[in-house]
């Protein structure tokens, strides 16, 4: 191909270097995907019938602190992007910097919300003039990877579904040209839902539709805003995600397949969100508001026609016959090989580190303060996990948490279990004397979509009160669960303990799970725990609740070592001491998507 002229948008067809082009494409996130893994993914992605991978970029895994950047390992988005082209694929690129995908604050770093007055997703300058520092070490790794330049980007999205929030009328038109000064000159493009397409556009990008259902009444306004223009499903909906305490979403496989057969027949291009899901490790799933607070699972399987952890589906099958009609009479690719799968032994905890042992001291405190606002991580706050608040009291009550308490907290006196609070929790109970109260309240998830987003600060984000008068002189502890927390401070400061008969709760727990030779994927067990989060040699798998849906976690086989692997438990409640291991996923009861 010469390269000079990229995908183009100015007939009712595509055309690519001149040429007929019909996007088929899916979207997989890096992120969600253990690097090791990217080559598989994408060959199975090829090898059925899929031509263009479309990936977004997560603004607050790539800069967690102001001053923090990360493009390395699963987050070198650069060597993804030239996998794709080296397997021969395009790459639709959404660089944000909102993206939502079920993100903790769909995509957005924390720290932003440090600013009292920060107006998220628009030109407000507090958030205009942190996306510039962003796009300054984002954009330049992206310009050589475009069309024009011999890479595989022939399209960009500009943000994501801004016509659902839509509270700034100059904010589409900033981030366009934030990316073109930046030298992005490849066709962009937006996208929204039916009900938001007149809001979400912007002159000089393409209009694509986001859907599970096609209506001829969306496609007819589609075309009345552009005419002459190529109808794109930018997100054609695969399945859906799941929040913890309702059932597993499923799309039935020939429900999904009808509707892209009917896509293409119409010769409309489309992009499937998601071809594989994925899994959202450690905390960055986000959460629902509407209409009462939930929080996500960490497996974002998404019922896609690629398995969490790669399988083959009914829908794979069904989906890769019905593009083997439209190669123009190429045989597809050959199926990659499936990757073994294993039930080890159980892993026995057999040491065991209390909550109250594992503190790291933060802050004092007259009145409580949120996460975000903690003076950690270089003044960039507190982005996940839990955060103890500890005050003295002397009298026993009606404790009342209004709508303070984000999102949930565990409360003890002199550090026994009495309660739980959630939003809007009130309690009443007695005591005598001087007693120590102290509140363990964790982040479940920001909600990753809505027009509340900067509303979103967690921890005790306001007074707690005591007989109506607010709790004051807090000492407060952070715990955000990072590596740097579990590998420097829990495994080799904290005084771990052989595991009695009757541990204290909350706490840690440690075992070990024994893998021989090339280490295979498996599946993180946790029946007879309560709550809390797994890791594994260090690293965060993400949250597991006995309320499910969600009843194992999904373990790469290239997160564990040929031999000794360390597991460590952090639960909140109740324990049944082993871990077990198995060789197939337990996402719940499923429902059909409605």
């Amino acid at each position: 191909m010469s390269r000079r002229v990229g995908l183009n948008a100015n007939t009712s067809q595509f055309t690519l270097e001149g040429e007929p082009f019909r996007i088929i494409g899916g979207a997989v996130h890096y992120f969600r995907i253990p690097r090791a893994y990217w080559r598989d993914r994408l060959l199975k992605m090829k090898a059925c019938g899929i031509n263009t991978v479309t990936t977004y970029v997560p603004w607050s895994l790539h800069q967690p602190q102001k001053e923090v950047f990360n493009f390395q390992t699963q987050l070198d988005v650069e060597a993804f992007l030239n996998l794709a082209a080296e397997l021969g694929m395009w790459v639709i690129l959404c660089p944000g910097p909102y993206i939502s995908s079920e993100l903790d604050l769909g995509g957005l770093p924390s720290w932003l919300l440090r600013d009292d007055k920060m107006m998220l997703r628009t030109t407000y300058a507090g958030f205009s003039e942190a996306v510039n520092v962003f796009f300054n070490k984002l954009i330049p790794k992206l310009v050589p990877l475009q069309f024009n330049k011999g890479g595989p980007i022939i399209a960009v999205q500009v943000e994501n579904a801004y016509g659902s929030f839509a509270k700034d009328d100059n904010y589409l038109n900033f981030i366009k040209e934030a990316l073109q000064t930046r030298g992005i000159t490849e066709l962009l493009l937006t996208s929204d839902s039916p009900n938001t397409l007149k809001s979400g556009g912007v002159t000089g990008a393409l209009r694509a539709l986001k859907l599970q259902k096609l209506n001829q009444r969306d496609i007819q306004d589609l075309s009345a805003l552009q005419p002459n223009s190529p109808a794109m499903i930018m997100d054609y909906w695969t399945g859906w995600y799941d929040a913890w305490g309702e059932l597993h979403h499923i799309l039935p496989p020939e429900d999904m397949v009808s509707t892209v057969r009917e896509i293409l027949r119409r010769g409309m291009s489309v992009s499937l969100y998601m071809f594989h899901g994925g899994s959202s490790f450690g905390f960055m799933s986000g959460a629902l508001a509407d209409p009462t607070y939930r929080a996500l699972v960490p497996s974002y399987d998404y019922d896609a026609p690629l398995s969490e952890s790669g399988e083959y589906t009914p829908k794979y099958h069904l989906l890769r016959d019905l593009l083997s009609r439209y190669s123009n009479g190429e045989p597809f690719p050959d199926m990659p090989m499936l990757h073994y799968r294993e039930a080890y032994e159980p892993a026995i905890m057999y040491q065991h580190l209390s909550l109250w042992d594992a503190l790291s001291f933060t802050e004092e405190s007259h009145r409580p303060v949120s996460m975000e606002n903690l003076p950690v991580n270089s003044n960039s706050g507190q982005a996940f996990g839990y955060t103890l608040y500890e005050t003295t009291i002397t009298t026993g009550g009606l404790m009342k948490s209004g709508d303070n308490v984000r999102d949930r907290a565990l409360v003890f006196l002199d550090k026994i279990y009495i309660g739980l609070f959630k939003r809007q929790t009130q309690d009443r109970w007695s005591m005598q004397g001087k007693r120590t109260l102290s509140l363990l309240v964790e982040n479940c998830g920001r909600v990753h979509k809505g027009r509340d987003l900067d509303k979103q600060h967690k921890g005790l984000v306001g007074d707690i009160l005591l007989n109506n008068i607010p709790l004051r002189d807090f000492t407060i502890y952070s715990l955000d669960m990072k590596m740097a927390f579990i590998d420097r401070f829990v495994l080799y400061q904290a005084p771990w303990k052989t595991l009695s008969k009757n541990p204290s709760f909350p706490g840690f727990f440690m075992g070990k799970l024994f893998a021989y030779g090339y280490p295979s994927d498996t599946f993180v067990k946790l029946s007879g725990w309560e709550k809390g989060v797994v890791f594994i040699n260090g690293v965060n798998l993400g949250r597991y609740w006995s309320i499910g849906p969600q009843q194992a976690l999904y373990l790469p086989g290239p997160f564990l070592n040929s031999g000794i692997n360390q597991v460590i438990v952090f639960e909140e409640q109740e324990s049944d001491y082993k871990v077990q291991f198995e060789d197939a996923p337990d996402l719940g009861m499923a429902a059909d998507t409605q």
